[in-house]
C-alpha cells in the first residue's frame, strides 16, 4: 500500500538518498513506476532489482527510507528560510532538465521566478585583477539592464564582481553555492548574500542544510551554474581552473561559451585566450552576448539593494631584505590597482583610495622594481 501521509517532497528526498545510483537512472525509475510507487512495491518483489540491477543497499533505501532524516532536513531547510523545489515542481528550472545529471531537489532562498528566466553565467578567477573585476561588474550591470539574470557562484573575485554588477538592477542575480543554505561560503560574503536576497535575487544549492564546503562540491556546483544558463562568460581564468571546468560543462550541455581577452602578460587571461582559440566567442562589450540570444523579459520586481564597494586587501609582510621588499611590493594594494592594460594615474588613485602624492611615489618604486612600466597615458602592470 502507498503511504499517502508522505509528501511529494519527502519522496523526492528519499529518492535523492538512494545510494550510488546515477541521477538519470533515478529519473528513469520515476518515469517507469511513478514516484510514490517506487517506495510502495512489495519488499519481496523482484521487479526493481531484476529490471534495474539494484544492489541490496539500494533496494533497502527504497523499501525503508530514513524518514526521520528526511523530516530533519525539511525542518532545517525551513529554519534557514529555504524552500525545497523538486524535479516535478513548476518552479524547477527547465534548462536544468536538459543536462545529463540534473539535481532531483534544489534548496532555494529568495525569488523562485528567476529560476526559469533567461540567465547568463559569469565565472572567473578568485584572485582576479582589478581590471578583470571592473570588467565583470560593468558587463553584468549592462546585461542586467537588458533583462538577463546573472548566475554565478558567490566566490571571491569575478563571481563577487558579477553579482555586484547585477545588483544594480532588482531581481537580477542567482548565486549557486557548494554548501547548505544555512551557511555562507566564503564567510566574508555574508553581506553580499543578504544583498542578493533583499534585491529579490536567489541563492540555490543541491546540498542539504548543514553541508560544509568541500573540494568535490565545487565541480558539482559548476555544472549547475552552466546548466541553468543560456551561455557562460569567462572573464579571467588560468589554464587550470574551476572556471574552465564550468566552460567544459557548458560545452557538454550544448551551451554557448564566451570569453574576454586581456593582455598577453596577464596570467589570469591564459584560460580565456585558450577558450577563444578553441572557438569560444570573443567578447569586448555587452552587445557581443546580447546579439546571441532572443529571450523574454524577466519579472519586474521593484526592489533595490545597497551595493558594497569593492576594496583590495593589502597583504603586508614585515621581514627584512630586498627579496622580501619585492614580495611586499607585489602584494601592495596599489599594484592591484594597476591593470595589464594602460591605466591612467587618476584611475589608480580612484581604485587605491590613496592621495595622489603617495600614488606617484609608490608607482615610482614599483617601476624601479620592474613591476609596472610607465607608458603614454599611464602605467601598465608587468607582473
Amino acid at each position: 500500500m502507498i503511504n499517502n501521509s508522505k509528501s511529494n517532497i519527502e519522496y523526492w528526498l528519499a529518492l535523492k538518498f538512494v545510494p550510488r545510483l546515477a541521477i538519470h537512472k533515478k529519473i528513469a525509475l520515476v518515469e517507469t513506476f511513478g514516484l510514490t510507487a517506487l517506495f510502495s512495491l512489495d519488499n519481496k518483489s523482484s521487479v526493481l532489482s531484476s529490471a534495474n540491477n539494484l544492489s541490496v543497499k539500494q533496494l533497502h533505501a527504497f523499501h525503508q527510507p530514513d524518514w526521520q532524516k528526511i523530516t530533519h532536513i525539511i525542518h532545517a531547510s525551513a529554519a534557514c528560510n529555504s524552500a525545497i523545489i523538486c524535479y516535478d515542481d513548476t518552479y524547477y528550472p527547465q534548462l536544468l532538465k536538459q543536462i545529463y545529471d540534473p539535481p532531483l531537489v534544489i534548496f532555494m532562498q529568495g525569488n523562485p521566478l528567476l529560476l526559469n528566466a533567461p540567465q547568463v553565467a559569469v565565472v572567473g578567477s578568485r584572485s582576479a585583477s582589478v581590471g578583470g573585476r571592473d570588467t565583470a561588474f560593468k558587463i553584468c550591470q549592462q546585461l542586467a539592464q537588458h533583462n538577463f539574470i546573472i548566475t554565478s557562484g558567490l566566490a571571491l573575485g569575478i563571481d563577487a564582481a558579477a553579482h555586484r554588477g547585477a545588483l544594480c538592477e532588482p531581481a537580477s542575480t542567482i548565486a549557486v553555492v557548494a554548501t547548505g543554505l544555512d551557511q555562507v561560503y566564503p564567510a566574508r560574503h555574508h553581506s553580499l548574500a543578504q544583498d542578493i536576497i533583499v534585491s529579490s535575487g536567489a541563492i540555490i544549492s543541491e546540498f542539504v542544510p548543514g553541508t560544509q564546503a568541500r573540494a568535490g562540491h565545487f565541480p558539482k556546483r559548476n555544472r549547475l551554474i552552466s546548466g541553468l544558463s543560456l551561455g557562460v562568460l569567462v572573464v579571467e581564468a588560468e589554464l587550470k581552473s574551476g572556471s574552465l571546468i564550468t566552460a567544459r560543462c557548458a560545452l557538454e550541455q550544448n551551451r554557448d561559451v564566451f570569453a574576454i581577452p586581456s593582455s598577453i602578460e596577464n596570467k589570469q587571461a591564459k584560460g580565456c585566450h585558450w577558450l577563444i582559440k578553441q572557438g569560444a566567442k570573443l567578447v569586448e562589450q555587452c552587445a557581443d552576448i546580447i546579439d546571441e540570444f532572443a529571450f523574454a523579459d524577466k519579472p519586474s520586481l521593484h526592489l533595490k539593494s545597497e551595493l558594497k564597494p569593492l576594496k583590495s586587501a593589502t597583504h603586508a609582510t614585515h621581514k627584512g631584505g630586498d627579496e622580501i621588499n619585492q614580495k611586499v611590493l607585489c602584494n601592495d594594494a596599489l599594484l592591484d590597482s594597476v591593470g595589464f592594460e594602460i591605466t591612467p594615474v587618476d584611475k589608480v588613485v580612484l581604485r587605491s583610495e590613496l592621495p595622489v602624492e603617495e600614488v606617484l611615489t609608490r608607482l615610482t618604486m614599483l617601476e624601479l622594481n620592474g613591476l609596472v612600466s610607465a607608458v603614454p597615458g599611464g602605467y601598465i602592470r608587468t607582473q
